[in-house]
């Protein structure tokens, strides 16, 4: 039996698609590890129906009789939610309804992303990290991390490892390969359809993957969209979001963030490296460290990759614009 310290996790929209699908895995070990505890603190917003929710996604978990579980805490205040919490993962935010404007989802989900920046920043525990899931989770990130007084900007990250997820899928289908075959595939940019799957550095089997695919059309005319466009293909599928695979890659994103030496794809803080606005929040491969990470520098972007990065980069220079007056600092 485990003698760890339980590991305060907190997590918002909670009773949600994403969290639903997110929470029983969490207890289970698989983000933090099979022998670390963990004690859930769920936030939902204050509506009953949403609370009623979450008290039965909290009974499924007590009947799951997960070892590693060792209390859930279930709320509709933040303060509450984020108190002493080590990792915060932000995946509620508003969807975009019909007819609303991309610009008025910016500002009514930056509002949230404001309290909730001062909330974490006020009571969570001195070593948290925060990963923001809810979209526009880039700029949402950088809000988030603008209300932040005492928690440096580097704890503050967003999620890009869905796409970085889909790309190694995508590779692997084409080439007939196991998902496991393909490496150094990186998102850089926005979570958006604008976001750039830097292919050109990718791998298949120790190979670059243009060599093996050997098809550069379908590489930048096929591959890239489908990418991108991924999440709008599940829900035409399904006609509900892609919450699986979005709450299995915020798994990889904590996890890896946890293990010195991965390197993946993790949207943070730029410092205008591969040609990014510094203070926006970009996609780029990151390794980590004992006591955090670093954004690797190394790769040599071609005229391809650089137009791509350009087209993103205005994308969220525009967000950023968008939503000014929320941010601090």
């Amino acid at each position: 039996m485990t003698t760890k310290k339980p590991v305060r996790v907190a997590v918002t929209g909670a009773a949600g698609n994403i969290g639903y699908s997110l929470l029983f895995r969490i207890a289970a070990g698989e983000m933090l590890g099979t022998d670390q505890p963990v004690i859930l603190q769920l936030l939902e917003i204050p509506v009953e129906k949403a609370q009623q929710a979450l008290r039965g996604v909290a009974m499924e978990l007590d009947d799951c009789a997960f070892p590693l579980l060792h209390d859930i805490v279930l709320t509709d205040d933040p303060k509450v939610a984020f108190r002493d919490a080590n990792h915060v993962l932000l995946v509620g935010s508003k969807p975009r309804g019909p007819g609303m404007e991309r610009a008025d989802l910016l500002k009514d989900n930056g509002k949230i992303f404001v309290g909730q920046g001062r909330a974490i920043d006020e009571v969570a525990a001195d070593d948290a990290r925060i990963a923001v899931v809810g979209n526009p989770c880039n700029t949402n990130c950088m809000i988030a991390a603008s209300q932040a007084k005492r928690l440096p900007k580097e704890r503050f990250t967003a999620m890009v490892r869905l796409d970085q997820n889909r790309a190694a899928a995508q590779l692997a289908k084409k080439a007939n390969v196991l998902v496991t075959d393909v490496a150094n595939i990186f998102i850089y940019g926005n979570h958006s359809p604008t976001m750039y799957a830097n292919f050109k550095d990718a791998t298949i089997k120790g190979k670059s993957a243009s060599s093996v695919i050997n098809d550069e059309a379908w590489l930048s005319n096929d591959f890239l969209p489908k990418v991108g466009k991924r999440g709008a293909e599940i829900i035409n599928a399904r006609g509900l979001s892609s919450a699986a695979s979005a709450a299995n890659a915020l798994i990889d994103h904590v996890r890896d963030l946890t293990r010195p030496g991965v390197v993946h794809s993790v949207a943070v803080a730029s410092d205008g490296t591969y040609g990014f606005t510094p203070g926006i929040w970009a996609g780029v491969p990151v390794k980590t460290t004992e006591t955090g990470y670093e954004v690797v520098k190394s790769y040599k972007l071609d005229d391809f990759s650089k137009a791509k990065i350009e087209i993103t980069n205005e994308e969220l220079v525009g967000e950023r614009d968008t939503v000014k007056e929320l941010l601090q600092g």
